[in-house]
């Protein structure tokens, strides 16, 4: 049967030679950037990848959007490893951080951010991922002992749900939802003009409120909201990270895959395994957590899922690299290996 699945990398940041060289040894059909190093202030001529220069919110001369040639720099470069850019997931989160909160300045931040949209079309880049979390990922621990020596990460709420304001003061979920409509209904509009995709991630992890900030995208009604009474556009899909969905509980993960994935509605899936669920969860090996991966895998081909699968949030395994060479090889083998024979299995 034809594949209709693809599986490529991601959590990269710097597509590097080798990581690039790395990914077309591994059979991945492309790459998934996410925060690439783009400093927005690149001459005519001159290539930015592989600059270890990043600018900060506090800069005064900091970018506020992506330059387009740097973007189609960046696209071609990849494809001149013999992959696919299927993508970017995320910008970095001081482009529309006030749109989150919904500070002023917020309508210049959309505008970049539309500028952002447009110049990823232009370069023939077909998705932009993006997050509603202020205040980021949260994890308690990065060390928690996993299989055979390996490290993992941990979010415990018990921990977490003590710290201190992220920012000024308390944000609610009732201004989350109303600063969500105002962006979403404000950028939509732009990336379907773009012939750009945006999908939606979910909160990680998915609790009620972290620092003081609200997190609305923490259970399928949350993106059953968005996706349909809020934002119902073609081009306006998930980011299905099967991780922080089993956190809010396996069969959430699992109503979520079949509620979204039968509406067409999952650009992407990040394909990821957990133990435990909120309010205590632990990152394991793609092969020893609570989701049954094999179920997953058959309903994505059941359902015609006509999208791509990165691996994520890979355990750190003594002598590795900083981006987990050896782990996202046992991961990507893993998936490959596992759509192969499901594939078989159902054709």
């Amino acid at each position: 049967m034809a594949r209709r699945i693809r599986v490529a990398a991601g959590s990269i940041r710097d597509p590097s030679d080798d990581i690039l060289t790395f990914a077309a040894q591994l059979g991945c059909s492309g790459i998934i950037l996410n925060t690439p190093d783009l400093s927005g202030r690149t001459p005519f001529g001159s290539s930015p990848i592989g600059s270890t220069y990043w600018t900060k919110p506090g800069d005064d001369d900091a970018p506020t959007h992506w330059d387009y040639l740097e973007l189609l720099q960046l696209r071609t470069r990849i494809e001149s490893y013999g992959l696919r850019l299927e993508g970017i997931e995320n910008t970095p989160l001081y482009f529309y951080q006030r749109c989150i909160l919904g500070l002023p300045g917020r309508d210049r931040e959309i505008e970049n951010y539309q500028e952002t949209i447009r110049n990823l079309g232009r370069a023939g880049i077909p998705i932009l991922g993006y997050h509603w979390m202020a205040n980021s990922v949260w994890r308690t621990s990065k060390s928690e002992p996993a299989r055979g020596g390996a490290r993992t990460s941990v979010y415990d709420h018990e921990l977490g749900r003590n710290a201190p304001l992220s920012f000024d003061r308390e944000y609610s979920e009732a201004e989350l939802w109303e600063n969500y409509e105002y962006f979403i209904r404000a950028v939509l509009p732009t990336a379907q003009e773009a012939g750009v995709t945006l999908a939606l991630h979910p909160d990680d992890p998915p609790v009620d409120s972290l620092g003081g900030v609200a997190r609305i995208f923490r259970n399928l009604k949350g993106f059953q909201r968005a996706m349909e009474t809020i934002a119902p556009a073609p081009n306006h899909k998930l980011d299905f990270c099967m991780g922080t969905w089993a956190e809010m509980g396996v069969d959430e993960m699992f109503a979520g895959l079949r509620y979204f994935g039968a509406r067409g509605r999952i650009a992407y899936v990040h394909f990821r395994n957990v133990r435990g669920a909120v309010p205590c969860i632990t990152e394991t090996f793609i092969d020893e957590g609570d989701v049954d991966v094999v179920e997953v895998m058959k309903l994505l081909v059941e359902m015609g899922f006509d999208g791509f699968i990165i691996d994520d949030h890979v355990p750190e395994m003594p002598g590795d690299t900083l981006w987990s060479h050896r782990g996202r090889a046992y991961a990507t083998g893993y998936i490959k290996g596992l759509l192969r024979a499901v594939e078989s299995m159902t054709a």
